[in-house]
């Protein structure tokens, strides 16, 4: 059978389950296409919140950013530590609310439609930057293992999406994540169990991670280290430069990812606060089983890369162009691995010649070597990882399935929030009081639709800025979302203009900061400042940073406003007491 067959076989069927989970789960009222009906097992819901967390980002992406080594170990713990924030002081009392979005809890809390209002926009604003990366990373998978064009790929992606998203609205979403965790998770475990027997000789990939190399017999990652060395890369395990800037980085992933709506949302789908807890304690549990294999991952799959392009050694003469495996020749195809013979020696010279992140400035080249040759998209070492090992078909469509599994279970629950928001917080409690469940349905639906197309578009016609976009979404939602819903929990004496005042001056500082070195609204060009160390505030505080500073000024300013003005209602007063003290 070829690879093409069993790829199909599996990404298809997988396609198949997700389908017939939305007909057997459709939503039949609104709190159904809310919030399930608040009646998902906790084990379930944590199933579905870690499909939610677990991205194309991380599926695709996290193993190839920190495979550069330590410097980039702040996306792993920043969006772990942010979960657990989540988790600890937001999941439980939201729960208790009892509301069905966030823009309703912020709109009942501080009993104010602007501040309702404001935070639909700043959700919106996060949930449609953040789905550009799900789409295209669902795009790309299809490229690459189905043999379509980027953009068939997306289209039958946005109508699989649609199939379970509309019709089973939250519901039909939540079991079909739980699918979708199942097939991610044992795409990305089976691969690293097969690489870490390969690599050190260890079943347990984290104990792998720490052990021998089999071959040298010396630590794997003394091995890495004298290996990336040789190639003019700093050592994979070497400490970072701008610690300051790392911890603001750091934090600002968490009180980002522990502001993502989508993510808030599911643990309103569960019976009570103790299910909340307990379905955030299974999530971290399966979130864990994916973040702790990551690293593993990225160590063992760069030293597979370089060990393809080298196989004699880093001090042999490298891997013949005309001799390149097939698994070569399928990624040229896509574009993201390409090579260019800058010495005509017709060997693949892939060294960090100063133009490569992580340099080592003690580095001495060859004098016959003149450049680094080949350029390698950090995106396909997940994604490549199978064909590089010469493991079996089965586990490269295995990937693909995963791949695309992560990526479209983000993307439902994104595209869920942004409905949710429009029809239920926009719609019936803003601008249409008086509609029926029955309209309201209607419109949640009409919403999911018009969602899914936006993205579908955003995906085929990608901005030029999809790279800046990430920062914008995770500074949104650290300098908005977050404290307004902390506040909102913790501080009785928050009152509505406050919460307003806090959110525009946290979200716009953060806006403005990104412009000033990104460009203004990302425009080519109109950037105040380079974007480079020594222009940044302080010299620390890169624009990627900027969202947890921006999450201080909101705190300070709702306090102050909240001060300077009346008190809110002791019935309001009353009722987030009730919520912090069950």
């Amino acid at each position: 059978m070829s690879q093409f067959a069993i790829n199909l076989i599996f990404v298809m069927g997988s396609f198949a389950i997700y389908t017939w989970i939305a007909i057997w789960a459709r939503a039949k009222s609104t709190r159904e296409f809310y919030i399930a009906g608040g009646e998902v097992h906790p084990v379930m819901n944590g199933m579905a919140t870690a499909a939610d967390w677990l991205s194309a980002a991380s599926f695709i992406s996290v193993a190839g950013l920190i495979s550069v080594g330590y410097v980039n170990s702040a996306f792993i713990m920043g969006w772990t530590g942010g979960y657990v924030l989540l988790a600890t002081l937001l999941a439980p009392y939201l729960r208790r609310f009892g509301t069905y979005t966030v823009p309703d809890f912020v709109g009942k809390r501080y009993d104010s439609k602007a501040a309702r209002v404001v935070a639909v926009v700043c959700l919106i604003i996060i949930s449609l930057t953040y789905v550009i990366g799900q789409m295209t990373g669902a795009g790309v998978a299809f490229a690459r293992f189905l043999e379509v064009k980027v953009s068939t790929g997306l289209i039958i992606s946005s109508f699989v999406v649609f199939a379970y998203a509309v019709l089973g609205g939250m519901k039909g979403v939540t079991y079909t994540q739980v699918a979708q965790y199942i097939v991610l998770i044992l795409a990305f475990l089976i691969p690293a169990v097969y690489l870490s027997l390969m690599v050190t000789g260890h079943f347990l990939p984290q104990t792998g991670f720490i052990g021998a190399h089999a071959e040298s017999g010396i630590p794997m990652l003394q091995k890495l280290n004298e290996v990336v060395r040789d190639l003019g890369f700093q050592d994979y395990t070497a400490d970072v430069s701008n610690r300051w800037n790392m911890t603001l980085f750091t934090l600002t992933l968490m009180v980002g990812t522990a502001g993502l709506p989508h993510v808030i949302i599911r643990f309103f789908t569960v019976p009570n606060i103790k299910d909340a807890r307990r379905s955030a304690a299974w999530a971290l549990v399966f979130i864990a089983l994916f973040y702790t294999t990551a690293p593993v991952v990225a160590a063992m799959g760069r030293m597979n890369l370089l060990d393809n392009i080298y196989p004699n050694g880093v001090h042999e003469p490298s891997l013949s162009y005309e001799e390149r495996p097939q698994w070569f020749k399928n990624w040229e195809e896509t574009g993201l691995l390409k090579f260019e013979d800058k010495n005509k020696d017709g060997r693949i010279q892939f060294y960090n010649d100063g133009t490569l992140p992580t340099p080592n400035k003690d580095f001495v080249a060859p004098a016959e070597w003149e450049g680094n040759e080949l350029v390698v998209n950090n995106d396909i070492l997940v994604l490549a990882l199978p064909e590089i090992a010469n493991m079996p078909g089965w586990i490269i469509g295995l990937i693909a399935a995963g791949g695309i599994a992560a990526a479209l279970s983000t993307a439902s629950g994104l595209m869920l929030a942004i409905s949710s928001a429009v029809s239920h917080d926009l719609l019936k409690n803003t601008l249409m009081p008086h509609i029926s469940e029955k309209t309201e349905m209607l419109y949640a639906r009409i919403s999911m639709v018009g969602a899914i197309s936006i993205a579908t578009w955003l995906g085929l016609n990608p901005p030029g800025f999809a790279a800046q976009t990430v920062a914008l979404a995770f500074g949104i939602a650290a300098s908005s979302i977050f404290p307004c819903l902390m506040m909102g929990i913790f501080i009785r004496r928050i009152n509505s203009k406050g919460a307003v005042c806090g959110m525009l001056a946290g979200a716009g500082a953060t806006l403005v900061y990104i412009f000033l070195y990104l460009g203004w609204f990302f425009i080519p060009g109109t950037n105040t400042f380079p974007n480079s160390p020594e222009y940044y505030l302080f010299g620390i505080i890169s624009p990627l940073s900027f969202g947890c500073i921006g999450a201080v000024i909101n705190f300070t300013v709702a306090i102050v406003v909240s001060n300077a003005t009346e008190k809110p209602s002791e019935e309001i007063q009353e009722m987030v007491r009730r919520v912090r003290y069950p």
